[in-house]
């Protein structure tokens, strides 16, 4: 690996350490039940681990594909593994989707007032 890879690694690592921490203090907080440093080790390092398996299988599945974007299918396709991240990556989906349509409603509608108008004042 590169110096530049390398340092792009670590810094991601200690921003995914960081980030488990400050979760595992707040949910430790709420639960009167602190975390030991060795457990927000593990937890962010196995978390790491898996945004790394993530990347690398949603690479492929692009590839496969012979696409040279990831897809929200492809997300799909990773989170089948597991069935409460495939339900919500599935319902976020969707939300996303209905979002996008009723954006599109809304801006489709702003161009009939318009013309509308435009016609009214000829």
């Amino acid at each position: 690996m590169s110096v530049d890879k390398d340092e792009t690694r670590q810094r991601l690592k200690a921003a995914v350490h960081y980030t488990a921490g400050r979760l595992c203090q707040k949910v430790g907080e709420e639960h009167r039940r602190p975390f030991s440093r060795q457990v927000v080790a593990a937890i962010s390092e196995t978390a790491f681990r898996q945004c790394d398996i993530f990347a690398k299988d949603l690479e492929a599945f692009a590839r496969h594909a012979k696409r040279s974007t990831v897809s929200p299918e492809d997300v799909k396709l990773v989170a089948r593994r597991s069935t409460a991240l495939s339900v919500y990556i599935q319902n976020k989906s969707e939300e996303l989707i209905q979002e996008h349509r009723d954006l599109k409603k809304k801006n489709t509608g702003k161009r009939k007032s318009r013309d509308t108008e435009e016609e009214s004042r000829e």
